[in-house]
């Protein structure tokens, strides 16, 4: 059996070392890392590694982890990605899987575990643990009041400028759109997720993964 190599991409070298540790003891070869999100697409073209083991929070901010995995994936849609991370809110764990991952493993699970969900998804399986499962099964049952859920494409986008305290005339000139229209989507943002005050709508994107705190 070849050895399944596995690339890294966490901005905390300690953890890199670590997971390097544990997966080697399972027959895995970590081939290289990314501790920034801007490389972590570059570096993933240059390894082409077996899998990818990502988090889903960097320090230099540069893309949202969620964004960076749609990214990755447009790009190379054959990837395997095991998400890893301490950022494991139930709406990204489920917008991570609608988003191509493979596996979903927190930090505060035994590192075994992310052994096993890498070989796993190396031969073309989608692991779900099961803590994961059963979140992911009650979110379907009383439904996904994320804005990610809840509003449309373009409205997601507003919203994640908003929350990042861009004013109306601001998110106009970023997207190419008139302050007329900014207004009267931010407005039907607002009434659709019962929320009005600044604060409560960037404590919102930030809970949903749309922005970094």
């Amino acid at each position: 059996m070849s050895v399944i190599n596995v690339m890294i991409a966490d901005d905390h070298p300690l953890i890199v070392e670590g997971l390097a540790s544990v997966l080697s003891r399972h027959g895995l070869r970590v081939v290289g890392s990314a501790s920034e999100a801007s490389a972590v697409v570059d570096t993933y073209a240059s390894l082409h590694p077996d899998v990818l083991v990502l988090d889903l929070r960097f320090g230099d901010a540069s893309i949202g982890g969620l964004d960076l995995l749609q990214t990755l994936m447009t790009r190379f849609p054959e990837a395997r990605v095991a998400i890893y991370t301490q950022f494991d809110q139930d709406t990204v764990v489920r917008e991570a899987y609608k988003r191509g991952a493979k596996a979903f493993v927190p930090k505060s699970t035994d590192p075994a575990d992310l052994a096993q969900a890498i070989l796993k998804i190396h031969q073309g399986e989608t692991v779900f643990l099961p803590d994961i499962a059963a979140r992911l099964a009650m979110l379907s049952v009383h439904g996904d009041q994320s804005p990610l859920a809840r509003l449309q494409p373009r409205e997601i986008e507003v919203f994640k400028l908003m929350a990042q305290g861009l004013t109306n005339v601001e998110i106009a000139e970023r997207m190419n759109l008139s302050p007329k229209t900014i207004s009267t989507t931010s407005q039907s943002i607002k009434d659709h997720l019962g929320i009005h005050r600044a604060a409560d709508i960037t404590l919102l994107a930030v809970k949903c993964g749309l922005i970094e705190p």
